[in-house]
C-alpha cells in the first residue's frame, strides 16, 4: 500500500485537454468529467465537493479511468443522447472499425431493499442516484481492440489503490485506499488484470457485440448483466428526458441551448439538500498558469434571485423551490448574518487550503480546496435573499410569518450596514471598497421589503423601507456616476465593471434613463475584447492577485440582458449568437473565454453562466416575439 503522493502511477497522457472539451455527467449528487480520448478524470466521491477519486484534470498523475480504441485517443464524433445527462463518444479506427462507448452516472430505479440503506434526509425515489457511474462500449463496425484502465487515486492523489477480486472470477474487483475513503467496485463482463495500481482489460470486439463496465461504491447492487446494464441506462435515459419535457421551452432556433443549461443546472444540483454548486471542479484556472484558482463546489447566494427566476422561467417549479428550501433554511438558522457562500449540505466553514503535491492544470497552482473568501463582508447577499422572496412569493408578494421573519431580518441587516466598504461581487482580495453593486444590493432588499412589508400592511415599516432605498439610491446617483454619465466600479475610482450591467435587470433605474445607457454603451464598447466582456481591467482594479484573466462569459450574457433593456435587440441578438457559438462542443461553459482563441478558461462547467445564458436568451426572444407582435421589424 503506498502512502502520501500517489506518484509515478505511470498512466502516461501528459498533455490536458482543452477545458471545454470534457463532457460532464451528474446523478444530482456526485459529478464527473470525461475527457476525448474516453478517460474519467474528474470524479469526487461520495459528494461533489468530497476528495476526488480521479483528478487527473488537476495533475497527470491523480487518477483517471480510460475505456476506449487502443492507440486511438481522438473521438470522430460526441454528443449528449437528445435530452439527457448520458454522452456518446465514437471513435473511427485505422483499421476501419466503429467503437461507440456511452458513459452515465445511473439514475435509480430503486429495489424494495435499497431503501434500507439510503442516508438521504429524505425518502428515496425513483429519481436518486444509483451511485454506480456505467460505461456501455459497443462495436458498430469492423473490429475494434478496446483497453480498459482503471487506476483510482484516492483523497486528491494522495493514496494509491490496492485491488483485490471479490470472488466472482476476473469480473468484480474491489478498490480500497489507506485509511478512511470509499471504497470502489468494479464490475464488468470483462476479464480484470491488475497492474500495481491499475486494474486493466483488453477485449477484442467485433461488429454488433457489447460489454459493459460498472464503477459503483455504496451499498447499492450495480448491474451485474449486459440485460440489467442496458435496462438501467434506458432509465436513467428516460429520467433525464421526462425531467426536461415538464419544462417549458420557445419553439426558437435557440431553443436546444436553453435545454442544455437547464440540464446542466438540475445536474449541478445536490439533491439531498437542493443546494446548487457554482462549477463541478476546483482550480482550473482563470488565467492560463496562474494563480486565479478556485473551489467553486459551494453555493453561492448572491445567485439565489437569478437561479429561481432562471427555474421559474422555464417552468422548473420544483426545482426552484427545492433550492429557495435550501436558501430559506440558511438564512433562518444564521437569522440575518449571511456568509456569501455555503457547502451543499449548509455547511458554514469552507477553510481554504492548498494541495501543494498536485501540479495543477496545465502547470496553475495552487490547487486550492475550499474558498477562503467564504468568510468576507459582501453586502450583496441581503438583496439576494429578500429579492428571492420577492420571486418566489410572485406577484401578490404575500409571505408567511416565517419568511415574513426573514425578510425583516434581511433589510434590517442591509440598511445597519450599506453605508460600509466591502469586498463586492466579485470576491476581491484587497482591502473593502464602496462597491457601487453593493449598494444596489442594498437597495434592493429595502425596495423588495418595501413591497412585501406593504402587503402585509406594515404601513410603517414599509414606509421606513422605502425612504431608506431611496436614499441610498441618492447616496449611489451622488457618488457612483462619473462626469459622462456612466456608473463606476466603486465611489473612489472611474474604472469600468461589470456588475452595474445589473443595474436595469433590478430595476434600480428604468432603462429609459440616461445613465443607464451610457453605462451599458460605454462597457459594450470600453470593457470588451472582441465583443466579450472583462468582469473589469485588471490593470486598473486593484483586485489582490497577479496576472490577467480572460472574459467573463456571465457578464457577457448580462450585457446581452442590458442592451435588450435599453432597446438595442439588434446588437443584442449579434452579441447572443457570438456567445452561444462560443460554447464547446457539448453546449457547456467555463467560466471564462478567451476572446482571441475562443479557449474557455476557469471552473467547468459554470452555473453562473448557464443561469445568464437562460436570461439573455429569453430577453431576447421575448423581444423578438414582441417586436413582431408590434409588426417591427428588428
Amino acid at each position: 500500500m503506498v502512502e502520501g503522493p500517489a506518484s509515478g502511477l505511470g498512466m502516461g497522457h501528459s498533455h490536458f485537454p482543452p477545458i471545454e472539451d470534457y463532457a460532464f455527467l451528474s446523478d444530482c449528487e456526485t459529478t464527473t468529467l470525461i475527457a476525448p480520448d474516453g478517460a474519467v478524470e474528474w470524479l469526487c466521491l461520495p459528494r461533489m465537493d468530497s476528495p476526488s477519486v480521479f483528478g487527473a484534470v488537476l495533475d497527470r498523475d491523480a487518477g483517471r479511468f480510460r475505456i476506449g480504441p487502443a492507440g486511438v485517443d481522438v473521438p470522430a464524433a460526441r454528443r449528449y443522447l437528445p435530452g439527457t445527462m448520458v454522452v456518446e463518444t465514437s471513435w473511427w479506427t485505422p483499421g476501419g472499425g466503429w467503437l461507440v462507448v456511452a458513459d452515465a452516472l445511473l439514475i435509480g430505479p430503486w429495489h424494495h431493499e435499497d431503501e434500507r440503506s439510503m442516508t438521504h434526509r429524505r425518502a428515496p425515489t425513483d429519481y436518486d442516484a444509483a451511485h454506480v457511474l456505467l460505461r456501455m462500449v459497443r462495436c458498430v463496425n469492423g473490429q475494434v481492440q478496446v483497453d480498459m484502465d482503471c487506476t483510482p487515486a484516492f483523497d486528491y492523489g494522495r493514496l494509491a489503490p490496492r485491488w483485490s477480486y471479490t470472488g466472482n472470477g476476473y469480473h468484480d474487483a474491489i478498490a480500497e485506499p489507506a485509511g478512511d475513503g470509499p471504497r470502489l467496485h468494479l464490475t464488468t463482463d470483462l476479464n480484470i488484470g491488475f497492474e500495481g495500481p491499475t486494474a486493466t482489460a483488453r477485449t477484442l470486439l467485433k461488429e454488433g457485440q457489447r460489454r459493459f463496465i460498472a464503477l459503483s461504491w455504496s451499498t447499492h447492487a450495480p448491474p451485474t448483466t449486459m440485460k440489467e446494464a442496458v435496462r438501467r441506462l434506458s432509465w436513467t435515459c428516460h429520467h433525464w428526458q421526462h425531467w426536461l419535457d415538464r419544462g417549458t421551452f420557445p419553439d426558437h432556433r435557440w431553443r436546444g441551448h436553453l435545454q442544455r443549461s437547464a440540464l446542466t443546472l438540475k445536474g449541478l444540483s445536490f439533491a439531498p439538500s437542493g443546494a446548487i454548486v457554482a462549477a463541478a471542479t476546483t482550480s482550473l484556472p482563470e488565467s492560463p498558469g496562474g494563480e486565479r484558482n478556485w473551489d467553486y463546489r459551494y453555493t453561492w447566494i448572491r445567485d439565489t434571485a437569478k437561479t429561481l427566476w432562471a427555474f421559474n422561467s422555464l417552468s422548473f417549479d420544483w426545482e426552484a423551490n427545492d433550492f429557495f428550501r435550501f436558501v430559506a433554511d440558511v438564512a433562518e438558522a444564521e437569522q440575518g448574518d449571511l456568509q456569501l457562500m455555503y457547502g451543499v449540505d449548509g455547511e458554514r466553514e469552507l477553510t481554504e487550503t492548498t494541495l501543494d503535491h498536485l501540479s495543477g492544470y496545465e502547470g496553475a497552482r495552487p490547487v486550492r480546496i475550499g474558498n477562503g473568501a467564504y468568510n468576507q463582508r459582501q453586502h450583496d447577499v441581503w438583496g439576494a435573499i429578500v429579492r428571492a422572496v420577492d420571486l418566489h412569493t410572485g406577484p401578490h408578494h404575500r409571505v408567511n410569518d416565517r419568511l415574513w421573519r426573514i425578510v425583516q431580518t434581511q433589510v434590517e441587516h442591509a440598511l445597519e450596514h450599506w453605508r460600509e466598504p466591502d469586498q463586492g461581487i466579485w470576491e476581491v482580495r484587497s482591502g473593502p471598497q464602496h462597491f457601487t453593486f453593493s449598494k444596489v444590493a442594498c437597495w434592493v432588499a429595502a425596495d423588495a421589503g418595501a413591497r412585501i412589508a406593504a402587503v402585509r400592511g406594515e404601513d410603517t415599516l414599509a414606509g421606513r423601507w422605502r425612504a431608506a432605498a431611496d436614499e441610498i439610491r441618492a447616496d449611489v446617483l451622488a457618488n457612483a456616476v462619473d462626469e459622462r454619465g456612466v456608473f463606476t466600479q466603486h465611489y473612489h475610482n472611474k474604472a469600468l465593471d461589470a456588475s452595474v450591467l445589473l443595474i436595469p435587470l433590478l430595476g434600480f433605474l428604468p432603462p429609459s434613463d440616461g445613465r443607464v445607457r451610457n453605462t451599458v454603451l460605454a462597457i459594450a464598447d470600453e470593457l470588451t475584447e472582441e465583443d466579450m466582456v472583462l468582469r473589469y481591467r485588471v490593470d486598473e482594479t486593484e483586485d489582490g492577485l497577479s496576472g490577467a484573466e480572460g472574459t467573463f462569459t456571465i457578464c457577457s450574457f448580462w450585457l446581452v440582458s442590458a442592451l435588450v433593456e435599453i432597446g438595442e435587440l439588434s446588437r443584442a441578438k449579434t452579441l447572443c449568437g457570438k456567445l452561444l457559438s462560443a460554447a464547446s462542443s457539448l453546449g457547456l461553459y467555463a467560466e471564462e473565454i478567451d476572446p482571441h482563441s475562443g479557449r474557455h478558461l476557469g471552473n467547468f462547467p459554470q452555473a453562473f453562466t448557464h443561469l445568464a445564458l437562460i436570461n439573455a436568451v429569453t430577453a431576447v426572444i421575448k423581444a423578438e416575439r414582441a417586436m413582431v407582435g408590434n409588426h417591427v421589424v428588428p
